[in-house]
């Protein structure tokens, strides 16, 4: 067994129900607006999909490619009957046809106005450092949660991550908390799963109850 198939196995999982839901290229093909939503956003290659199965412990949920921009729609993962995480298509890479690239923007603001969701997970290189599409995708979320994994840091040396990580506290401030993470290691995936189910859990009763009927 590898050491990053490991990573999937040695600890029970968080989110034993976790599926794919459905792929929306449309916001009519969105879920159904209740329970709790987290999106996980970034730049083509930060490593979304390899995020998403490590936090989640469900290797090969999202699909990761080394190859940019295979993202194109919104995708829906089930966490729970009320629990749901939204994989958005990498920005900063221009693979897609043009038709596609200009349905996004009414597809991003369409899940913007949903009262589902709760925050966003931001997938920065921690090589990189915060870039403007990032500030950028911070400032579309203003209002909700937005927590930072600088991933691949295991590519940095500890001085380097550090670095890192201080720099992007920084340049963040008050705007979203931020950490190291590597889906490769593991190094951070704890943190980021309790990130994950505190905001999860942060349900009115009124969802509650609507999710039950």
């Amino acid at each position: 067994m590898t050491r990053k198939a490991g990573l999937y196995t040695r600890r029970m999982r968080p989110f034993p129900q976790a599926r794919f839901l459905t792929s929306a290229a449309a916001p009519a093909q969105f879920p159904a607006d209740y329970g709790v939503e987290v999106a996980f956003a970034g730049r083509s290659n930060a490593g979304k999909s390899s995020a998403i199965n490590a936090i989640v412990a469900h290797h090969g949920l999202a699909r990761a490619s080394k190859t940019p921009g295979r993202t194109r729609l919104l995708n829906f993962f089930a966490l729970s009957a009320h629990a749901r995480l939204v994989d958005l298509p990498g920005y900063g890479y221009a693979s897609a046809p043009e038709r596609e690239r200009r349905t996004w923007p009414a597809l991003i603001e369409a899940l913007r106005g949903r009262a589902a969701l709760r925050g966003v997970f931001l997938i920065v290189d921690a090589r990189r450092g915060v870039g403007a599409g990032d500030e950028a995708l911070i400032e579309w979320a203003a209002g909700r949660r937005v927590h930072v994994l600088l991933s691949k840091s295991d590519k940095l040396s500890r001085t380097e991550a550090r670095h890192a990580l201080a720099a992007a506290a920084g340049a963040l401030g008050s705007e979203a908390t931020v950490q190291l993470f590597s889906a490769h290691t593991g190094d951070g995936v704890e943190q980021a799963q309790r990130t994950l189910a505190a905001w999860l859990e942060a349900r009115e009763p009124a969802e509650d109850a609507q999710s039950e009927g």
